[in-house]
């Protein structure tokens, strides 16, 4: 997954590249709004996050000129907690607002969501069978195949394995796969994951390394 972060400030560069870096995506960097076009003429990123005030071309601009080429979701940064710069954000297509000083943490929690909105749009299929190779599972009807045979799991593994499939691609937490597929008012810890996917992973045999463990942050399907 990648990210292109758009600000004049290298500090806040910096500081939001060590944290999606630590979350397991591939960044790259943009110092103003031209540079931040190129780069996404250039390559298809699957989010970028902007800054509003930005030399030679503000954020405003920027994304506007960005969404006449390719339609990325983008999160916008900025000072200005005003309502109607919110409103106008939205309004040119941004799919969130963070206002700065800002929690890094936060900040890739919503991108997280972001992209998995954006996922669920551009993944779901018409019929509901999610395949990959010889793995499909029915969302429908609550099945996973191999190969064409049906094997069996539990229900939590089926949710489980569901989650990672509609966020494919996306590092997930924890936390975030304990709320999600477990619910906010489980009481456990992330344990539970982690017995899980183990589970999950010996019931799809050979397609188990589709489940990747992202170091420090939790797992990810690919």
């Amino acid at each position: 997954m990648d990210i292109l972060i758009v600000d004049d400030e290298p500090n806040i560069r910096n500081v939001i590249k060590e944290y999606a870096k630590f979350s397991g995506y591939n960044v790259d960097e943009a110092k103003d709004g031209i540079e931040a076009i190129e780069k996404c003429k250039e390559k298809d990123y699957n989010i970028v996050i902007m800054d509003i005030m930005m030399p030679k071309l503000d954020g405003y601009s920027t994304i506007k000129e960005i969404k006449k080429v390719k339609d990325i979701p983008i999160i916008m940064l900025s000072a200005r907690s005003e309502e109607y710069d919110k409103l106008f954000g939205f309004e040119i297509g941004i799919d969130d607002y963070v206002v700065k000083p800002f929690s890094p943490k936060e900040l890739m929690a919503r991108v997280n969501a972001v992209l998995s909105r954006t996922n669920k749009k551009e993944n779901e299929p018409e019929d509901g069978k999610y395949n990959f190779d010889g793995l499909q599972i029915d969302k429908l009807g609550r099945t996973v195949f191999i190969d064409g045979k049906k094997i069996e799991v539990t229900p939590k593994e089926f949710d489980l394995l569901l989650y990672l499939v509609v966020n494919k691609d996306i590092a997930l937490s924890r936390e975030k796969i304990l709320s999600e597929v477990w619910g906010y008012d489980f009481f456990g810890d992330d344990r539970t994951v982690d017995t899980h996917i183990k589970m999950l992973r010996n019931s799809i045999g050979k397609y188990r390394d589709r489940i990747v463990t992202v170091r420090a942050v939790g797992y990810k399907f690919e």
